[in-house]
């Protein structure tokens, strides 16, 4: 009994933390794309139902603490596009099609490796432009609502000093307290508490498809999915990768009618229900997942409370603790895009075009910050091989002190078959075969000098290099002896 206490409460703290640390990013992305109060409501449920079905069906088909959520970065990509052109139903479209995708990349295993291709920094620049718009809102709403937003920065900082773990949902109770006491008392009236399923006919044009759901797979994949597996891999785990495709695709595609935008495997949250503070035992630990997919469910009867209050709320605050939930992953984001120097600068164009926020033929700049940095990359690497060549052409004309090179074109003239048993005859104690190699290797050592005479400084006074023809034959003997 026991045994399965302590991976249940890990569950449930896992379920807690992710509820909290980024439901507003949610609610914030969803308003951004277009969504009612209802209808973002309903997207809330969706998506905390849809992911605790599959943290419970995963963990307890696999036996891996598995543990699914929607996708937070792709909230965030919400807020930085806005709405799509044709509103609401064209952005659950744009749904519908991303949840496509990431079915097709567990259904094809190239189409995975080709999202898992796209190189790191660029990845990661694009991820930090897209937060960036949301992580300085908590610099804003200080400026805006100095003693509210000053006190939901000041929490968040204690908490984050001394509970990291509680420091965002910490945060988010200072701002609950803050809306209760300034909001209006009439705020409330009229409000739907218990939220309900609002289904929407999704629609479909040619720049939404390019400039949100596009970018909306791509984020998914390579900012959730993708280190959520990583994660688990790190705690000596196997998890079948097609299989949580397949599995938290289908859930996109369910959940999408009913305004959720993604779901995917958690990777903020994946620690908490598979390291050892689940359980000491691995084996154990997908009861954590199980439990945190159930508790997330649960959770999910809170959004129509949740949206209420976001409603009522300021929008600059919600996007404040939003802001301050992602502050992490936006330093992550960037320490990936920046790390390495021959990628730094592809980064930095991707991080620029698409913290623009610019929108071209309709397309938002997540597309055209991940467009800009792969062509810059593929420019940088295309000049790449023609930089060694370039200082060995003409400082080294005749190629004096590199002995090697010289013996390349004459080791081309010469066949490399016969060389071969003059380079092993004086290792031999008996070579009969070859006197003619052998006898002006041992009496002719005065010849030695000629063969280490172009490797002097004086070399460069022989452009010919009168003795090479005579010593070829020498000079690989030598060397090789």
């Amino acid at each position: 009994m026991a045994g399965r206490v302590q991976p249940v409460l890990a569950g449930v703290v896992t379920a807690l933390v992710g509820f909290a640390s980024s439901f507003t990013v949610v609610l914030a992305g969803l308003r951004a794309a277009g969504a009612s109060d209802a209808q973002a409501a309903s997207g809330l449920l969706a998506l905390c139902v849809a992911s605790g079905f599959v943290a419970a069906w995963l963990g307890w088909r696999y036996r891996i603490p598995m543990s699914a959520a929607w996708s937070t970065p792709g909230a965030a990509l919400l807020v930085a596009t806005g709405p799509p052109p044709g509103g609401w139903p064209v952005a659950v479209g744009a749904f519908l099609v991303s949840g496509v995708l990431i079915v097709a990349a567990g259904l094809f295993p190239p189409l995975g490796r080709a999202v898992a291709a796209i190189p790191k920094p660029v990845a990661g620049a694009m991820l930090a432009g897209v937060l960036l718009p949301l992580c300085t809102a908590p610099v804003r709403a200080l400026v805006e609502l100095p003693v509210v937003a000053g006190s939901v920065v000041v929490g968040w900082l204690l908490l984050h000093r001394f509970a990291r773990r509680w420091a965002v949902p910490g945060a988010l109770v200072v701002a609950v307290a803050a809306i209760a006491l300034t909001a209006p008392p009439t705020g409330l009236t009229g409000a739907a508490l218990i939220p309900s399923v609002t289904l929407t006919t999704p629609a479909w044009n040619a720049s939404a498809l390019v400039g949100l759901a596009l970018p909306l797979f791509l984020v998914t994949m390579a900012a959730q999915n993708v280190p959520g597996m990583a994660v688990l891999v790190g705690y000596g785990y196997r998890p079948p990768f097609g299989a949580a495709l397949r599995t938290t695709g289908l859930a996109s595609l369910l959940a999408a009618p009913a305004g959720g935008h993604a779901v995917n495997l958690a990777a903020i949250t994946a620690a908490l229900a598979a390291g050892p503070d689940a359980h000491p035992d691995p084996e154990r630990r997908w009861i954590a997942s199980v439990t945190a997919g159930a508790g997330l469910a649960v959770l999910g009867l809170g959004a129509g409370v949740a949206t209420t209050l976001v409603a009522v709320a300021p929008p600059i605050l919600i996007e404040a603790v939003a802001g301050l939930a992602l502050l992490g992953a936006l330093a992550t984001a960037l320490a990936s895009a920046v790390t390495d120097p021959a990628t730094r600068e592809a980064a930095v164009i991707t991080f620029v075009v698409t913290a623009s926020g610019v929108t071209l033929i309709g397309v938002g700049g997540a597309f055209w910050g991940l467009v800009a940095g792969c062509l810059m990359l593929l420019l940088f690497h295309r000049r790449q091989p023609a930089a060694p060549d370039q200082p060995a052409a003409p400082d080294q004309p005749a190629t004096p002190d590199q002995p090697a090179a010289s013996d390349q074109p004459a080791a081309s003239d010469q066949p490399a078959a016969p060389d071969q048993p003059a380079l092993t005859a004086p290792d031999q104690p008996a070579a009969p075969d070859q006197p003619a190699l052998t006898a002006p290797d041992q009496p002719a050592t005065p010849d030695q000098p000629a063969l280490t005479a172009p490797d002097q400084p004086a070399a460069p006074g022989q452009p010919a290099a009168p003795g090479q023809p005579a010593a070829e034959a020498q000079g690989r003997s030598t060397r090789v002896s």
